[in-house]
């Protein structure tokens, strides 16, 4: 990919996470679960925005999953028994500028089979 391309693709998801991250905001009760992805790697947090701190999180490279829809289906079961360990049962889902198709469709698709509400 030409670079100016690639700076144009990475501001634009810029752009759009910062005015997702403007409407919403998790707390204790129902925090946000975030997920990053990269070409290789998944990483997810669920974060309290109130007090700025992780509750729970999984990184792919530790459950030796990969940066598709079968790892991120895999990751998202692995996920959903974290969240029920810490009594979470509902979160708002930050797609963090990522568009929902593909890998973070399969993600969340997987956390709501999972009886994770978003």
């Amino acid at each position: 990919m030409n670079a100016k391309v690639l700076k144009n693709k990475v501001a634009n998801r810029l752009k759009r996470k910062l005015r997702i991250r403007a409407k919403i905001s998790g707390c204790a009760s129902l925090p946000r679960v975030s997920v990053f992805k990269s070409n290789r790697y998944l990483s997810v947090q669920a974060i309290d925005d109130v007090t700025a701190t992780t509750l729970c999180a999984i990184h792919s490279k530790t459950t030796g999953h990969k940066s598709n829809k079968e790892g991120a289906t895999a990751l998202g079961e692995a996920f959903a028994t974290t969240l029920k360990a810490a009594n979470i049962s509902e979160v708002v889902f930050d797609r963090n500028g990522y568009q929902y198709h593909g890998v973070i469709a399969a993600f969340g698709d997987s956390l709501r089979a999972n009886e994770i509400k978003f």
